[in-house]
């Protein structure tokens, strides 16, 4: 797989992934006032979060742009990987992989790089893009979530149940955006084609094939 067709991968998530963010961002109030329901296990809704997973964040005043700093210096080492994936003719599930991977993580860093200082902010009215009083600064932007899967929701789990037991139990709990599931379908490919994605090319003849 040639490096111009990762990339063709890389553009297309990262217009669709900024597109859905940029349209759920400016249509929908934040929260539970702005949902959707698509479907009784499937809602669309605004949601932002620091930029990690399930809404956890680094504390501190730099918590947030040491994130996204660190983000940066994660995208670069795996545009290394990818180029050099290239110039070894890596297999197709290896670059295919890797491409969602970078993609993903591009799409969040530039909510948090660009974000706040595009929007203002989603609360009780739908946020104005390019605003004169955005809700943050530079490298401070908050991640665009809004795909939600209720599957079950809110079931009174039993008293014996350890830890949760008489407790609303809600499966699947994570609201996410197009880039978080770019991200866990590339790390899905390298976990499940590990073999594949992995393989080294070998010559045999006028033949190549991955072993």
């Amino acid at each position: 797989m040639s490096l111009r067709n990762s990339v063709l991968i890389i553009f297309l998530v990262l217009l669709i992934d900024q597109f859905s963010k940029i349209y759920v961002k400016t249509n929908f109030i934040y929260g539970e006032a702005g949902q959707i329901d698509v479907a009784n296990w499937f809602k669309l809704m605004l949601i932002e979060n620091e930029g990690m997973a399930w809404g956890a964040k680094i504390p501190g005043d730099y918590g947030k742009l040491i994130l996204t700093v660190f983000r940066i210096f994660a995208v670069g080492g795996i545009a290394y990987w990818l180029y050099d994936s290239s110039k070894k003719h890596s297999s197709r599930f290896l670059m295919v992989a890797i491409s969602l991977i970078f993609a993903g993580a591009v799409g969040n860093i530039i909510d948090s790089i660009f974000y706040g200082v595009i929007f203002d902010d989603s609360y009780n009215h739908l946020a104005v893009m390019f605003s004169e009083n955005p809700y943050g600064t530079w490298f401070h932007g908050k991640v665009v979530d809004m795909f939600y899967f209720p599957i079950i929701r809110d079931y009174p789990m039993p008293e014996w149940v350890p830890f949760i037991g008489g407790k609303p139990f809600t499966f699947f709990n994570a609201i996410f955006n197009v880039a978080d599931v770019a991200i866990s379908t590339g790390v899905g490919i390298l976990i499940v084609f590990n073999k594949k994605a992995f393989a080294k090319k070998v010559s045999i003849g006028t033949n190549e094939r991955f072993e």
